[in-house]
């Protein structure tokens, strides 16, 4: 048995999920810090220099917090919910040429999992678009009708941006006529590219991409001022 063609996969998803895990804490924070900015206030200084510990300090909190689930709530799909959301945004990266291959004792190896696929743009949408059913699986196994409304509130604000979203990639796949994500890079490499190339489809992206993840102005789903 090749060793290296069983551990290789595993270290390439170890470092692909630390990496990505860190990578948000550090965009958390860094969200936090420019909203603190523009509202005048302070945001996160306490855990570690300048507050730089703090979006660690936040998920440990959440590790040691209780997980209260309703009394009525179907508890298998109601712990799967999140896991489909999670899995399915993490996947997505490894579909990401992030650099050329390194080549060790003269094998080559590359840091994606799924290097140079024909359809890597169509697979990267499919993936991020079931990251949907984890919302609506979380409402539905609640048992409660306020917390299926929730979810499904939430399920159609991010379906409703997932055509504007495929229809935005369209230019590019337009210009470079592939949808492998590697032939994608190598045409900007050797062309050059900036979002003048396509404007619009950039300012759709950038918008959808927004709602998409709910932040805001497309915060609705948290409905803070019902909350309050």
């Amino acid at each position: 048995m090749n060793w290296s063609t069983l551990l290789i996969p595993v270290i390439q998803a170890a470092i692909l999920v630390n990496v990505m895990l860190i990578a948000a804490a550090y965009m958390v924070l860094a969200e936090r810090k420019v909203a603190a900015w523009i509202q005048n206030r302070i945001g996160p200084n306490r855990v570690g220099p300048w507050g730089l510990f703090q979006s660690f300090a936040d998920v440990f909190k959440l590790y040691l917090k209780e997980d209260i689930v309703p009394a009525a709530a179907d508890r298998t799909f109601h712990a799967m919910a999140p896991v489909i959301s999670i899995a399915v945004a993490i996947t997505a990266y490894a579909i990401i040429p992030w650099m050329d291959s390194v080549t060790i004792d003269g094998v080559s190896y590359s840091l994606s999992m799924a290097p140079n696929m024909d359809v890597a743009l169509l697979v990267m949408l499919a993936m991020t678009s079931v990251g949907v059913y984890g919302i609506a699986l979380a409402g539905w196994s609640s048992n409660n009708k306020y917390s299926l409304m929730g979810g499904l509130r939430s399920t159609a604000q991010m379906i409703s941006y997932e055509l504007s979203m495929g229809l935005s990639a369209v230019g590019v796949l337009m210009i470079c006529g592939s949808l492998n994500l590697v032939d994608i890079i190598r045409y900007q490499m050797e062309h050059g590219w900036n979002v003048f190339y396509q404007p619009l489809a950039f300012i759709i992206f950038l918008v959808t991409a927004l709602a998409e993840t709910n932040r805001a102005p497309f915060d609705l789903p948290e409905a803070e001022p019902e909350l309050v």
